[in-house]
């Protein structure tokens, strides 16, 4: 094996003893000698090993051990495992050699963060739901695996395209929403627009170029906004800093894209806060609100854009107030009033509440979510794809709190429903359950709550768990319990699916091949055909256009016998151009007019049309679903599956089109409907499936279904149906079927 150079082992040094000054002051020499004895391990180990940048791989774990000790706030044993985390994967040494060296505990963190060997897309879901099982003992492991992932993501330049994409993707799609979960805002915040960096290059140079020419006229305004603030605050002996913060560029992507706004158009870029020096003898909650209706005296707040996160903290600590108000250039301001303290768990989290020595009442606060890790965990055989799904549900969303009938409060993600409630209180409740009264009023089971809810469950003794409230519930603890109630079914539904999908092929009077099957499995978007039998058979899928499926397959066997009979081809060339069926996944995927339409199909949850930035996800060696690069199960394929995703690219389309549709909004006037009609008909000459308008006090609504060339077109329609008088909104819905 090849050694360091003299001068890489200076390098390593240099490094080393530029992170011992960051612990200087923050260990006693005990511990100081164990970070040193793990430091010198590692360097051994990993002796000659490079990353991909050219520099030597101990410098990944040093960086690793600085976030983990000035970021995260941990003790030495969390800065040894940092050191130590990737001896076992990447080295001869084994995990007993840890233990012996390092004690149990190092052990078992430094094993909750090493992969799992075998195929890449198993593997990777595995080792997830490994470190999972880990952190529900250690909470310990997902922090430093959060650091890893900041220092890979700082050092992504060096890999390949596809394989920055790919990781972006992947710390979106859990390493985001797990910072979020326990409060690390300032590491998400930089993951997130690190990420999209990364899989948007383009996008997120031009929101930094443009966020650059506004400096100087948004530090105008802000200076004018905040200064009658600042002087009402020293007026009343306030010790209080006033500053102010930028959205984030992916922040600010994401409002463009869920809105269909523009840049100018974002109104919340920035937001002003006002940290308070707090006074011990005196109540935070006091000063904070003394602070706000200082404000709301300056400024007039929006009334329905009032958030008390003091009185009610979200769950991962969270504490602040959030007021939006009208400034002096007639633009709405979001004010954020917090404490010193509040602030700093704001943006640190776990570290904040070591430093205030409140270790305690964090662990007490993650206690809830971490006893639903471990229900999911008890499930021994359940997917690991499936696994990170549902337990991705409860990372990222917003909570509300309801109330039982007796007054005691519960927190749920937003967008809860009442058989998530039901199962939250007990599992037997959750079977059982039939409805709900919320006010006395009866609602159903896929009744969404509201935050302030007081809910009463009903329940039946006949009633048992079906499989349609995965429809509806939200919760991954629900969707645990009720997937559990079927898993005795899975065997029969996949038994009962073959048998239905049989007898489609008998009515049809089709061969039950392989390549008939291949062709159902890519249709549906399934993975395999157990997955296809067992959806056919709990009733998802109906099979009524099997034979259009299979038609088209018919229609190719002619054209291929019209070519080889008469276009001089032999047996050689028909094999040969069976072998060239198979797709190359390390060569760009061309989307081609004329192409064999089997060999790719557009995917229906995201129906992209040529232009569209889009990847493609090989079903089988045959086959590949395109989606846009931004569909949200891309996201999850890139996590899951990262290895059948591959490049795709659009060529020129022009004679077929693709049913788009577009949502409109605006304020009614005559002739504002002959106007739209117009501009699609004639502008462009694309043509129209339906056209639905809705007019309500004033405010109408449009749903268009439409027949688009490209990506193109699309964009020059939506510019000018914008620029029609009285509408406001004008907005491409992915998924046809909502």
């Amino acid at each position: 094996m090849q050694h360091f150079t003299q001068a890489e082992i200076s390098y390593i040094e240099d490094r080393y003893q530029d992170f011992l000054k960051v612990l200087k002051g923050k260990f006693d020499e005990e511990r100081l000698a164990r970070i040193e004895k793990a430091f010198r391990f590692s360097n051994a180990a990993h002796d000659g090993i490079k990353r991909k940048s050219g520099e030597p791989f101990i410098i990944h774990p040093i960086a690793v051990a600085k976030i983990v000790a000035v970021d995260l706030g941990l003790g030495a044993t969390s800065i040894v495992s940092a050191l130590l985390h990737d001896v076992v994967e990447d080295t001869e040494y084994r995990l007993s050699d840890i233990e012996n060296m390092f004690g149990e505990r190092v052990a078992r963190i430094v094993d909750g963060l090493t992969k799992l060997s075998g195929d890449y897309d198993s593997r990777h879901a595995l080792t997830l739901k490994k470190m999972l099982m880990t952190l529900s003992d250690d909470v310990r492991v997902i922090l430093i695996k959060i650091a890893d992932r900041l220092h890979n993501m700082r050092t992504l330049d060096s890999m390949q395209p596809h394989k920055k994409i790919k990781i972006a993707a992947e710390t979106l799609f859990l390493y985001v929403p797990l910072a979020h979960r326990l409060g690390l805002y300032a590491i998400k915040n930089e993951l997130e627009d690190l990420s999209f960096k990364h899989k948007h290059p383009d996008e997120y140079n031009q929101i930094l170029l443009m966020l650059h020419n506004q400096e100087e006229k948004r530090n105008y305004l802000v200076n004018e906004f905040i200064r009658p603030i600042v002087e009402k605050l020293k007026n009343e002996d306030f010790n209080c800093a006033v500053t102010h913060r930028l959205k984030t560029c992916y922040s600010i992507w994401r409002k463009m894209q869920k809105k269909s706004v523009t840049f100018n158009e974002v109104y919340d870029i920035l937001a002003i806060r006002i940290v308070i020096k707090s006074v011990p003898e005196f109540s935070e909650k006091r000063q904070c609100f003394d602070v706000l209706s200082i404000v709301t005296d300056i400024y007039k707040p929006k009334p329905d854009r009032i958030r008390d996160w003091i009185t009610t903290p979200k769950a991962n600590g969270y504490e602040s107030l959030h007021v939006t108000v009208m400034g002096p250039q007639g633009n709405w301001v979001e004010v954020q009033i917090r404490t010193d303290r509040m602030d700093d768990v704001a943006e640190h989290g776990f570290a904040a509440h070591y430093r205030y020595k409140d270790i305690r009442t964090f662990e007490n606060e993650l206690d809830p979510w971490i006893e639903q890790i471990r229900e999911l965990l008890q499930s021994n055989d359940s997917d690991a794809f499936e696994f990170l799904d549902d337990f991705k549900l409860n990372l990222y969303s917003s909570e509300i709190n309801v109330f039982t009938p007796k007054g005691d409060m519960i927190s749920l993600p937003q967008g809860s429903t009442v058989i998530d409630l039901a199962y939250e209180i007990h599992t037997d409740l959750g079977n059982k359950c039939i409805g709900a009264k919320i006010n006395l009023k009866l609602v159903p089971l896929s009744h969404v709550l509201q935050n302030g809810d007081q809910i009463e469950i009903l329940t039946s003794e006949n009633q048992v768990p079906k499989l349609e409230w995965l429809k509806f519930s939200n919760t991954a603890k629900a969707r645990g319990k009720i997937k559990d109630a079927f898993k005795t079914e899975k065997a029969k539904h996949t038994e009962k699916g073959k048998q239905l999908v049989e007898d489609a092929f008998n009515r049809i009077k089709e061969p039950l091949s392989a390549n008939n099957l291949k062709k159902l499995v890519a249709h549906y978007n399934m993975n395999n055909r157990d997955q296809l039998y067992s959806e056919v058979g709990v009733g998802f899928i109906d099979l009524g256009d099997i034979k259009e499926i299979i038609g088209k397959k018919s229609e190719n066997k002619l054209v291929k016998y019209w070519n080889i009979t008469f276009g001089g081809g032999n047996k050689a060339a028909e094999k040969e151009a069976d072998h060239s069926k198979k797709i190359d996944q390390k060569k760009t995927f061309l989307l081609k007019e004329t192409q064999d339409n089997t060999s790719f199909s557009l995917a229906k949850c995201c129906n992209p049309i040529p232009g569209d930035p889009v990847v493609g996800y090989l079903s089988n060696e045959e086959h590949v679903i395109i989606h846009k690069v931004d569909c949200p199960e891309v996201a999850k394929l890139l996590t899951n599956q990262g290895e059948n995703i591959i490049r795709a690219e659009w060529t020129k389309f022009k004679r077929q089109s693709y049913l788009t549709r577009l949502n409109l909004e605006g304020f009614d006037r005559l002739g504002i409907v002959h106007e739209v009609t117009t501009v699609i008909s004639k502008g462009l000459n694309i043509n129209m499936r339906s056209v639905k308008f809705d007019t309500h006090d004033g405010i109408f609504k449009g749903d268009l279904f439409l027949y688009i060339h490209n990506a193109e077109d699309l964009k020059s329609l939506i510019s000018r149906l914008k620029n029609i008088k009285g509408i406001e909104n004008v907005s491409r819905v992915e998924n046809l079927n909502e």
